[in-house]
């Protein structure tokens, strides 16, 4: 990839603040940002929420539900 010297000199200036620690570094993270700027959807799979972040933040946050997480118990399984 070629960069202008202009171009190559801020991304040297911002590395070397330690805003960044790579050139790679610095590139996901411009991408990342103009895609949320423009709302434009990564091809990356979001991660999943689980059920009780989902129930817990707006707009159910406040909503007086009672959430209790019960323990995560292995169930038997019956394999005869």
């Amino acid at each position: 990839m070629e960069l202008k010297p202009d171009t190559e000199r801020l991304v040297q200036e911002e590395i070397r603040r330690g805003h960044f620690h790579s050139v790679d570094e610095l590139i996901v993270e411009g991408v990342n940002a103009w895609r949320e700027k423009h709302q434009v959807e990564s091809s990356e799979p979001r991660p999943r929420k689980r059920l009780y972040d989902l129930l817990t933040q707006p707009p159910f946050a406040g909503s007086e539900l009672t959430i209790e997480r019960q323990k995560d118990d292995p169930r038997p399984i019956d394999l005869g």
